[in-house]
Protein backbone atom coordinates (compact mmCIF):
# COMPACT_ATOMS: atom_id res chain seq x y z
CA UNK A 1 0.00 0.00 0.00
CA UNK A 2 1.70 2.90 -1.08
CA UNK A 3 1.68 5.64 1.61
CA UNK A 4 1.82 8.53 -1.30
CA UNK A 5 -1.61 7.52 -2.99
CA UNK A 6 -5.09 8.38 -1.14
CA UNK A 7 -6.26 5.11 0.75
CA UNK A 8 -9.42 4.39 2.66
CA UNK A 9 -8.26 3.15 5.92
CA UNK A 10 -10.39 1.40 8.14
CA UNK A 11 -9.73 2.45 12.22
CA UNK A 12 -10.99 0.66 15.20
CA UNK A 13 -10.13 2.09 18.50
CA UNK A 14 -10.06 5.62 16.65
CA UNK A 15 -11.10 7.50 20.16
CA UNK A 16 -8.46 6.11 22.10
CA UNK A 17 -4.73 7.34 22.43
CA UNK A 18 -3.08 5.98 19.19
CA UNK A 19 -6.39 5.78 17.38
CA UNK A 20 -6.94 9.49 17.42
CA UNK A 21 -3.04 10.50 17.12
CA UNK A 22 -3.27 7.44 14.19
CA UNK A 23 -6.55 9.44 12.44
CA UNK A 24 -5.07 12.79 12.54
CA UNK A 25 -1.85 11.75 10.94
CA UNK A 26 -3.80 9.84 8.22
CA UNK A 27 -6.52 12.28 7.66
CA UNK A 28 -3.85 15.43 7.53
CA UNK A 29 -2.23 13.68 4.55
CA UNK A 30 -5.51 13.39 2.51
CA UNK A 31 -5.70 9.43 3.41
CA UNK A 32 -10.01 8.72 4.09
CA UNK A 33 -10.48 7.43 7.45
CA UNK A 34 -13.38 5.22 8.40
CA UNK A 35 -14.07 4.91 12.07
CA UNK A 36 -15.91 1.96 13.54
CA UNK A 37 -18.23 2.91 15.79
CA UNK A 38 -20.46 1.74 18.98
CA UNK A 39 -23.38 3.51 18.35
CA UNK A 40 -25.69 4.78 15.15
CA UNK A 41 -23.17 5.68 12.56
CA UNK A 42 -23.62 9.90 11.85
CA UNK A 43 -21.96 9.83 8.19
CA UNK A 44 -20.49 7.59 5.39
CA UNK A 45 -16.87 7.88 7.39
CA UNK A 46 -18.38 5.94 10.25
CA UNK A 47 -18.89 1.95 10.64
CA UNK A 48 -21.60 0.36 13.31
CA UNK A 49 -19.78 -2.37 15.08
CA UNK A 50 -20.50 -4.08 18.33
CA UNK A 51 -17.18 -6.09 19.44
CA UNK A 52 -18.71 -7.39 22.45
CA UNK A 53 -21.19 -9.24 20.83
CA UNK A 54 -19.12 -9.92 17.86
CA UNK A 55 -21.10 -8.17 15.18
CA UNK A 56 -19.58 -5.58 12.51
CA UNK A 57 -21.53 -4.08 9.60
CA UNK A 58 -19.18 -5.78 6.93
CA UNK A 59 -20.83 -3.94 4.02
CA UNK A 60 -19.29 -0.64 5.43
CA UNK A 61 -15.72 -1.90 5.10
CA UNK A 62 -16.68 -2.46 1.51
CA UNK A 63 -13.99 -0.21 -0.69
CA UNK A 64 -11.34 0.01 2.36
CA UNK A 65 -7.63 -0.48 1.21
CA UNK A 66 -6.69 -1.17 5.11
CA UNK A 67 -8.07 -1.86 8.61
CA UNK A 68 -6.10 -1.26 12.08
CA UNK A 69 -7.65 -2.81 14.74
CA UNK A 70 -6.71 -0.91 18.10
CA UNK A 71 -9.71 -1.61 20.08
CA UNK A 72 -9.49 -2.80 23.54
CA UNK A 73 -10.50 -2.28 27.24
CA UNK A 74 -7.39 -0.57 29.04
CA UNK A 75 -5.38 -2.09 31.05
CA UNK A 76 -4.45 0.33 33.54
CA UNK A 77 -7.96 1.87 34.10
CA UNK A 78 -9.33 -0.65 36.73
CA UNK A 79 -8.09 -2.52 39.53
CA UNK A 80 -7.84 -6.46 37.90
CA UNK A 81 -11.10 -7.98 39.43
CA UNK A 82 -11.60 -11.30 37.51
CA UNK A 83 -14.86 -9.47 36.01
CA UNK A 84 -12.09 -6.73 34.65
CA UNK A 85 -9.73 -9.24 33.42
CA UNK A 86 -12.71 -10.87 31.64
CA UNK A 87 -13.23 -7.97 30.03
CA UNK A 88 -9.91 -6.82 28.73
CA UNK A 89 -9.81 -10.39 27.12
CA UNK A 90 -13.03 -10.01 25.68
CA UNK A 91 -13.01 -6.68 24.06
CA UNK A 92 -9.68 -7.89 22.61
CA UNK A 93 -10.41 -11.38 21.39
CA UNK A 94 -14.47 -10.84 20.42
CA UNK A 95 -13.69 -8.05 18.31
CA UNK A 96 -10.66 -8.90 16.74
CA UNK A 97 -12.42 -12.12 15.42
CA UNK A 98 -15.58 -10.57 14.51
CA UNK A 99 -13.51 -8.02 12.63
CA UNK A 100 -11.00 -10.11 10.97
CA UNK A 101 -13.71 -12.63 9.97
CA UNK A 102 -16.00 -9.47 7.94
CA UNK A 103 -12.36 -8.23 6.67
CA UNK A 104 -12.36 -11.86 5.08
CA UNK A 105 -16.00 -11.44 4.09
CA UNK A 106 -15.25 -8.71 1.83
CA UNK A 107 -15.47 -9.41 -2.02
CA UNK A 108 -12.97 -6.76 -2.62
CA UNK A 109 -10.00 -7.53 0.06
CA UNK A 110 -8.08 -4.75 1.93
CA UNK A 111 -4.36 -5.27 0.99
CA UNK A 112 -3.34 -5.27 4.73
CA UNK A 113 -4.76 -5.95 8.12
CA UNK A 114 -2.88 -4.39 11.58
CA UNK A 115 -4.41 -5.58 14.82
CA UNK A 116 -3.36 -4.46 17.80
CA UNK A 117 -1.26 -6.32 20.39
CA UNK A 118 1.17 -5.37 23.71
CA UNK A 119 4.43 -6.36 24.54
CA UNK A 120 2.97 -7.61 27.41
CA UNK A 121 2.98 -10.87 25.15
CA UNK A 122 7.04 -11.35 26.56
CA UNK A 123 5.88 -11.41 30.04
CA UNK A 124 8.55 -11.28 32.65
CA UNK A 125 12.06 -10.69 30.81
CA UNK A 126 14.08 -9.42 33.64
CA UNK A 127 16.95 -8.29 32.26
CA UNK A 128 17.20 -10.42 29.17
CA UNK A 129 16.40 -8.72 25.67
CA UNK A 130 13.96 -9.83 23.74
CA UNK A 131 13.16 -9.63 20.29
CA UNK A 132 9.95 -10.85 17.84
CA UNK A 133 11.38 -14.39 17.83
CA UNK A 134 11.53 -14.83 21.81
CA UNK A 135 8.52 -17.12 22.67
CA UNK A 136 4.96 -16.03 24.90
CA UNK A 137 5.46 -15.54 28.61
CA UNK A 138 3.77 -16.57 31.36
CA UNK A 139 0.58 -15.08 33.02
CA UNK A 140 -2.55 -13.47 32.32
CA UNK A 141 -1.31 -10.54 29.66
CA UNK A 142 0.99 -12.84 27.60
CA UNK A 143 -2.03 -15.39 27.71
CA UNK A 144 -4.17 -12.34 26.21
CA UNK A 145 -1.94 -11.39 23.62
CA UNK A 146 -1.70 -14.59 22.69
CA UNK A 147 -5.36 -15.44 22.19
CA UNK A 148 -5.50 -11.67 20.74
CA UNK A 149 -3.17 -12.07 18.10
CA UNK A 150 -4.32 -15.35 17.20
CA UNK A 151 -7.75 -14.64 16.83
CA UNK A 152 -6.94 -12.41 13.39
CA UNK A 153 -7.10 -15.99 12.17
CA UNK A 154 -9.63 -15.38 9.32
CA UNK A 155 -8.24 -12.63 7.76
CA UNK A 156 -4.80 -14.08 7.66
CA UNK A 157 -6.59 -17.39 6.21
CA UNK A 158 -8.14 -15.27 3.68
CA UNK A 159 -4.57 -14.31 2.45
CA UNK A 160 -4.59 -10.79 3.60
CA UNK A 161 -1.14 -9.30 4.83
CA UNK A 162 -1.68 -8.97 8.82
CA UNK A 163 0.91 -7.34 11.46
CA UNK A 164 0.89 -7.54 15.00
CA UNK A 165 1.65 -4.39 16.39
CA UNK A 166 3.19 -5.15 19.78
CA UNK A 167 3.57 -2.03 21.35
CA UNK A 168 5.08 -0.62 24.20
CA UNK A 169 4.92 2.01 26.94
CA UNK A 170 3.99 4.88 24.82
CA UNK A 171 4.76 8.18 26.42
CA UNK A 172 2.00 10.75 25.72
CA UNK A 173 0.79 13.83 27.87
CA UNK A 174 -3.09 12.74 27.62
CA UNK A 175 -3.83 9.08 28.18
CA UNK A 176 -2.02 6.27 28.53
CA UNK A 177 -0.01 5.13 31.68
CA UNK A 178 2.09 8.35 30.92
CA UNK A 179 -0.54 10.34 31.48
CA UNK A 180 -0.48 9.75 35.03
CA UNK A 181 3.21 10.36 36.04
CA UNK A 182 3.19 13.89 33.99
CA UNK A 183 0.93 15.24 36.73
CA UNK A 184 2.95 13.27 39.58
CA UNK A 185 6.48 14.66 38.30
CA UNK A 186 5.55 18.32 37.59
CA UNK A 187 4.09 18.41 41.26
CA UNK A 188 7.50 17.22 42.93
CA UNK A 189 6.08 13.73 43.41
CA UNK A 190 7.70 11.47 41.44
CA UNK A 191 9.85 8.40 41.93
CA UNK A 192 10.93 5.26 41.33
CA UNK A 193 8.36 2.33 41.41
CA UNK A 194 9.66 -0.55 43.83
CA UNK A 195 13.68 -0.44 44.04
CA UNK A 196 13.54 1.04 40.25
CA UNK A 197 15.44 -2.31 38.69
CA UNK A 198 12.88 -2.97 35.75
CA UNK A 199 12.85 -2.81 32.26
CA UNK A 200 10.05 -0.61 30.90
CA UNK A 201 10.16 -0.76 27.04
CA UNK A 202 8.62 2.59 26.03
CA UNK A 203 7.90 4.65 22.53
CA UNK A 204 7.25 8.17 21.74
CA UNK A 205 3.80 8.78 20.72
CA UNK A 206 5.08 9.89 17.39
CA UNK A 207 7.15 6.96 16.46
CA UNK A 208 4.57 4.76 17.45
CA UNK A 209 2.17 6.37 14.52
CA UNK A 210 4.89 6.39 12.51
CA UNK A 211 5.49 2.94 12.72
CA UNK A 212 2.11 2.08 12.08
CA UNK A 213 1.81 3.97 9.23
CA UNK A 214 5.53 2.23 7.78
CA UNK A 215 4.07 -1.33 8.71
CA UNK A 216 0.92 -0.27 6.48
CA UNK A 217 2.86 1.69 3.57
CA UNK A 218 5.20 -1.79 3.57
CA UNK A 219 3.72 -4.60 1.36
CA UNK A 220 6.79 -6.82 2.28
CA UNK A 221 5.87 -6.94 5.94
CA UNK A 222 3.60 -9.47 8.22
CA UNK A 223 3.61 -10.93 11.36
CA UNK A 224 4.61 -9.19 14.64
CA UNK A 225 6.80 -6.25 15.02
CA UNK A 226 7.74 -4.35 18.90
CA UNK A 227 6.58 -0.96 18.54
CA UNK A 228 9.66 0.07 21.40
CA UNK A 229 12.26 2.71 21.08
CA UNK A 230 15.69 0.71 20.59
CA UNK A 231 17.19 1.30 24.03
CA UNK A 232 14.62 0.23 26.87
CA UNK A 233 15.93 1.33 30.38
CA UNK A 234 14.89 0.82 33.78
CA UNK A 235 12.40 2.20 35.54
CA UNK A 236 15.18 4.30 37.94
CA UNK A 237 16.72 5.80 34.52
CA UNK A 238 13.06 6.95 33.53
CA UNK A 239 12.36 8.48 36.70
CA UNK A 240 15.89 10.58 36.77
CA UNK A 241 14.73 11.34 32.85
CA UNK A 242 11.67 12.79 34.49
CA UNK A 243 12.81 14.76 36.89
CA UNK A 244 15.79 15.86 34.63
CA UNK A 245 13.38 17.06 31.89
CA UNK A 246 10.67 18.42 33.62
CA UNK A 247 13.08 20.01 35.92
CA UNK A 248 11.45 18.67 39.72
CA UNK A 249 13.22 16.72 42.82
CA UNK A 250 12.23 12.91 42.47
CA UNK A 251 13.04 12.20 46.24
CA UNK A 252 9.87 9.57 46.56
CA UNK A 253 9.89 6.00 45.99
CA UNK A 254 6.63 3.64 46.71
CA UNK A 255 7.54 0.32 47.83
CA UNK A 256 6.36 -3.06 46.10
CA UNK A 257 4.02 -4.38 49.39
CA UNK A 258 1.64 -1.09 48.53
CA UNK A 259 2.16 -1.16 45.08
CA UNK A 260 0.75 -4.69 45.58
CA UNK A 261 -1.65 -3.71 48.35
CA UNK A 262 -3.20 -0.74 46.31
CA UNK A 263 -2.95 -2.22 42.73
CA UNK A 264 -3.59 -5.84 43.33
CA UNK A 265 -2.66 -8.09 40.88
CA UNK A 266 -1.91 -5.24 38.23
CA UNK A 267 1.12 -4.25 40.47
CA UNK A 268 2.86 -7.38 38.15
CA UNK A 269 2.54 -5.34 35.42
CA UNK A 270 4.25 -2.28 36.52
CA UNK A 271 7.15 -4.04 39.02
CA UNK A 272 8.07 -6.90 36.14
CA UNK A 273 10.12 -5.69 33.71
CA UNK A 274 10.19 -6.09 29.85
CA UNK A 275 13.31 -5.30 28.08
CA UNK A 276 12.08 -5.73 24.28
CA UNK A 277 13.84 -4.88 21.52
CA UNK A 278 12.32 -3.84 18.27
CA UNK A 279 14.68 -5.65 16.29
CA UNK A 280 12.31 -6.16 12.74
CA UNK A 281 11.19 -2.33 12.69
CA UNK A 282 14.62 -1.66 12.63
CA UNK A 283 16.00 -4.54 9.89
CA UNK A 284 13.31 -2.87 8.10
CA UNK A 285 14.45 -0.10 7.67
CA UNK A 286 12.15 2.46 10.17
CA UNK A 287 13.84 5.13 11.91
CA UNK A 288 12.82 6.71 15.46
CA UNK A 289 12.39 10.48 15.12
CA UNK A 290 12.82 9.86 19.23
CA UNK A 291 14.51 7.25 20.16
CA UNK A 292 16.07 8.06 23.64
CA UNK A 293 13.53 8.69 26.66
CA UNK A 294 14.26 12.75 27.54
CA UNK A 295 13.34 13.33 23.58
CA UNK A 296 10.35 11.53 23.87
CA UNK A 297 9.29 13.31 27.36
CA UNK A 298 10.07 16.61 25.99
CA UNK A 299 7.97 15.45 23.10
CA UNK A 300 5.05 14.78 25.08
CA UNK A 301 5.27 17.63 27.85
Amino acid sequence: MDDSERSRIAVAGASGLIGSALVRSLTADGHEVVRLVRRAPSGADEVRWDPGAGRVDAAGLEGCDAVVNLAGAGVGDHRWTEEYKARIRDSRVRGTRALAEAVASLERPVRVFVNGSAIGFYGETGGRPVDESAPAGEGFLPSVCVEWEGAAAPVREAGVRTVFARTGLVVARHGGAWARLFPLFRAGLGGRLGDGSQYWSFVALHDEVAAIRHLLARDDLSGPFNLTAPHPLTNREITEAMGRVLHRPTPFAVPAPVLRAVLGEMSGDVLGSARVLPARLLESGFRFAFPGIDEAIRAAR
